[in-house]
């Protein structure tokens, strides 16, 4: 529950070395088009919201590519226990190591190349929106025309 009068209630907003930052999470199918997105505060990390992100997409049957910061053994079962398969490298530090099929791993530029696309939009680069509801908006209307390109 929000704590109202607080002037970061119901924003997804945190204080990174840059300044106050709002991250994007986001699903993308095969061909690099977009399906879900999920806002974040700045400093919170990539793993903590992405077995969220991932119960509002259906994954069963599919192959999830993550970078190792999904590694998480959370992630990892969740999404096995749904009927899909990963492929996310593990982390340098991982005592038991899993099996990564780095050609299949290599399409994971295509969640890169729609983050680069988004970055075309300079509201959505810079955040102007105050409120969370309006720059979701306006990242799904950016989605929206990177389709229609």
């Amino acid at each position: 529950m929000p704590t109202v009068g607080k002037k970061t209630a119901d924003k997804a907003v945190g204080r990174t070395r840059g300044g106050l930052n709002t991250k994007i999470h986001a699903v993308v199918d095969g061909l690099g088009n977009p399906v879900e997105f999920l806002l974040s505060a700045g400093n919170d990390h990539d793993s903590v919201h992405a077995v969220e992100l991932l119960k509002q997409v259906k994954i069963r049957g599919s192959t999830i590519l993550a970078d190792r910061a999904y590694g998480a053994q959370a992630i990892r079962e969740y999404i096995s226990e749904r009927g899909a398969s990963y492929v996310i490298p593990p982390q340098k530090n991982v005592s038991q190591p899993w099996p990564v099929d780095w050609h299949v791993y290599k399409e994971r530029h295509l969640i890169e190349c729609f983050f680069q696309k988004i970055k075309w939009f300079r509201r959505v680069a810079t955040r102007y929106d105050k409120l969370d509801a309006s720059f979701l908006a306006f990242v799904y209307l950016a989605a929206i025309a990177i389709l229609l390109f």
